[in-house]
């Protein structure tokens, strides 16, 4: 449990350079005065331009759109304190040092830093450790300028909630004291053309919020909670097997209905392009997915899938979509025994049948690890009559392959964890033949370079982000954050 701190004073800083801070953006301030190491207070957040060209001027482009925010969010009468910090370390900025390389790590402009240098005696740099507050706290706004104003009550705070790990804290002060450049500019550029969609798109939010995690902007894990957008995926197997309680006060076809309809969903889910032309209905077919390949499909809830359900998809098929079906796959779910009528049927016309169990195993499966299901494979074991097995396979193979990289991420973190000196701070690289030893030393199944060499390039991709890479070129990886294996289907 983290220890209380109280907090009696608070700094003043500009507001965006606040919410850089509380946004992981950077971990350094232009504090007015010398903060000692080790020192405690709150942020608290004033507006110092007197118009908006001042603040063009001062900050990098990418982030012009998020200072400009802070500031038009300033009240004239309340301050909103958020976020406390714990100063790291402070240094003299020396006006004779390059600037860009700071610039690179931080939200100012080289300009900026220039200027700022130019019009006091001396600068100093803070590395500040920022911990969220539970709760914001309301203060009067002090309208003179100072470096530091007192809390009229103090605050209890705790270390619970921190901006950054201790890795990732370690990792990037590590980074400015050595001046190293951003590993990934473009991710950064594109993270802030993203942001302002992140509020109102699901999607952009969650590439927004991955982004900032490969970058180091953030500890959150990608693998969250289950999402309760996705309730309906436990409900596949249930609509398909009619239950009682799925069923009460609905008709047999409001209920065959229903399943088609979760079914449509699911494959959509899936990746399948769905062509909603095709409804199901008294002589209709129930479902055609068009991309990335024709798959005719029949859905039958209830405890059997009667015998001419084979027939009667060959002849929808054939009447509705002659042109695609012969090359097409034919998919039938539902649920119970089959007859052996209904395995020769579907052996002969090549359909495979599969559970609504199966389906939603499958859907499950991309609703936590998404796009893990490839379709083209998938299309390999939809085999003639019962595919469940066949299917299940693949669904094991997945998670094989899951777990193997999830072990692969873990060894590279168990190295970085070894490798902690008394400094605190990780080392960032580590070679292929290191990692590939210390997977061998704690794992049966044994693997040679050239394999976890490929798996470590994957996995440091940007479109992945667990790993990070020295450069494009080098074989030296890096920890940024694990890959859970929470399969349970």
């Amino acid at each position: 449990m983290s220890e209380s701190v109280l907090i009696y004073n608070a700094i003043c800083l500009p507001a965006p350079e606040v919410e850089a801070l509380i946004q992981g953006r950077m971990i350094v301030t232009l504090p007015r005065k010398w903060i000692n190491p080790g020192h405690k207070f709150a942020l608290y957040s004033v507006n110092l331009f007197t118009n908006s060209l001042i603040s063009e001027h001062l900050y990098r482009s990418s982030f012009l759109p998020i200072a400009q925010t802070a500031l038009a969010n300033l009240s004239s009468e309340t301050a909103l304190i958020k976020a406390w910090a714990r100063c790291e370390l402070c240094q003299v900025l020396d006006a004779s040092e390059p600037l860009e390389a700071l610039s690179g790590l931080t939200v100012w402009t080289t300009e900026g830093l220039q200027q700022i240098l130019s019009q006091r005696t001396y600068t100093s740099l803070a590395y500040l450790r920022v911990y969220i507050l539970p709760q914001s706290s309301e203060i009067s706004v002090y309208n003179q300028e100072r470096h530091s104003i007192p809390l009229p009550q103090y605050l209890t705070v705790s270390e619970a909630k921190p901006v950054l790990s201790d890795r990732f804290f370690n990792l990037r002060k590590h980074q400015l004291e050595t001046r190293q450049p951003p590993l990934h500019p473009e991710l950064e550029e594109l993270q802030s053309a993203i942001a302002s969609l992140a509020t109102t798109y699901p999607a952009a939010k969650e590439l927004d919020r991955d982004i900032k995690v490969f970058l180091g902007w953030s500890s959150e894990q990608l693998v969250e909670q289950p999402d309760p957008d996705l309730a309906w995926i436990g409900k596949i197997a249930a609509l398909g097997d009619r239950s009682v309680q799925e069923d009460e006060g609905k008709s047999n076809y409001q209920a065959g209905t229903d399943f088609e309809n979760i079914v449509r969903q699911s494959l959509e889910f899936l990746g399948f392009t769905i062509d909603y032309c095709h409804k199901g209905g008294a002589g209709g077919l129930d479902l055609l997915c068009l991309k990335p390949y024709p798959l005719f499909g029949e859905c039958k809830a209830g405890k059997k899938i009667p015998n001419l359900t084979a027939v009667q998809l060959l002849n929808l098929g054939t009447l509705r979509r002659a042109d695609l079906f012969n090359q097409g796959t034919k998919l039938i779910i539902g649920p119970g025994e089959l007859t052996e009528q209904l395995k020769n049927a579907a052996q002969i016309h090549n359909m495979a049948i599969i559970n609504p169990k199966t389906l939603e195993n499958l859907v499950k499966l991309q609703s936590i690890y998404r796009n893990s299901i490839d379709l083209l494979k998938l299309k390999k074991y939809l085999k003639a009559a019962q595919s469940d097995e066949e299917i299940e396979k693949y669904i094991e193979q997945i998670s094989r392959e899951i777990r193997l990289r999830s072990q692969i991420v873990q060894a590279v973190q168990e190295l970085s964890e070894q490798d902690n000196g008394s400094s605190g701070i990780t080392q960032q690289c580590f070679t292929v033949t290191e990692i590939r030893a210390h997977y061998n030393a704690t794992h049966k199944d044994k693997l040679i370079d050239h394999v976890v060499q490929n798996l470590l390039v994957e996995l440091s991709s940007p479109l992945t982000g667990y790993l990070g890479r020295e450069d494009w070129k080098s074989d030296r990886f890096y920890f940024l954050r694990a890959l859970p294996m929470i399969l349970n289907i």
